[in-house]
């Protein structure tokens, strides 16, 4: 039997195991991951019910006490922000959201403007250094909120942290792994923090949207357009407390400050003033 360190994990240890020929994937939870408001029986169950879909990976062994799981190895590209770039990988993304969607219904329920203020606990209870400026935006985060609950979406299973590394091509589809912080949510969160993650133009999220809904939707467009800013002013709080907390060798405080610059330039452009009359129109 080989054990290898699988890279590019940010709250766990990932391990290669090969035995006897066969390719599993071992996950150990990293430490104090209950203070970023991940839940491992909420994890484990959600990961059952995506791999009946054929786009999750399949639960071989779930050890209770430690959480820790062996998963199906899936063999093919991780993918990158590069070769997800173009109008055909949108379209099989969103074909691999309409799977994903239609799973039996997950666990719990995932909204990002009540897990900010999970986080913003966790901040004034671990002294955790967050931007000056972030609390002074908290109204303008209601507002929209207001906006995108205008025409939400029926919740479905979403994954709601999808890092372009979580897509795997195995050839015939581009499955999704890693339900840390997966719950029903509007699917539109989906589609938007992917496009933020994949760093997509207006072009290739408006492909993304279309291929996803099957029309121009503008409504929609814009929806999907302020759950990608609140992607990354919630994951800015993520990053803050990970600073804080983990273990693992990564600049989580220059990984934080990118992502609210990033919505800084939304906040204080004309653009969100549209974005929100079109979400709620």
């Amino acid at each position: 039997m080989a054990i290898s360190s699988l890279s590019g994990g940010l709250t766990n240890e990932n391990y290669l195991v090969d035995c006897e020929g066969q390719r599993y994937v071992m996950r150990l939870p990293g430490q104090s991951t209950e203070l970023l408001a991940i839940d491992r029986a909420n994890e484990v169950y959600n990961t059952k019910s995506a791999a009946t879909t054929g786009i999750g990976p399949k639960v071989l062994e779930h050890v209770a006490g430690v959480d820790v799981m062996v998963l199906e190895f899936i063999p093919g590209p991780t993918m990158s922000a590069k070769t997800l770039g173009s109008a055909r990988m949108a379209a099989r993304m969103a074909q691999s959201f309409h799977r994903l969607h239609a799973a039996p219904r997950f666990l719990q329920d995932f909204n990002m403007f009540r897990l900010i203020e999970h986080y913003l606990g966790i901040v004034g209870q671990y002294q955790v250094e967050i931007p000056d400026d972030y609390r002074d935006w908290l109204p303008t985060v209601a507002e929209i909120e207001r906006a995108v609950d205008v025409h939400a979406l029926v919740r479905v299973p979403c994954h709601n942290d999808l890092l372009c590394e979580n897509f795997i091509d195995d050839g015939a589809a581009l499955r999704i792994v890693d339900y840390e912080l997966s719950g029903n949510n509007d699917p539109c969160f989906d589609l938007g923090n992917t496009a933020q993650e994949a760093e997509f133009d207006q072009e290739l999220r408006a492909a993304l949207c279309e291929a996803y809904f099957g029309r121009r939707d503008p409504g929609q467009l814009a929806r999907m357009n302020l759950f990608a800013l609140m992607s990354d002013v919630g994951w800015t709080l993520w990053g803050a407390i990970q600073a804080r907390i983990s273990a693992v060798d990564f600049d989580f405080r220059g990984y934080y400050m990118a992502r609210w610059e990033r919505a800084l330039e939304v906040l204080r452009s004309d653009r969100l003033e549209d974005l929100l009359g079109k979400a709620s129109d």
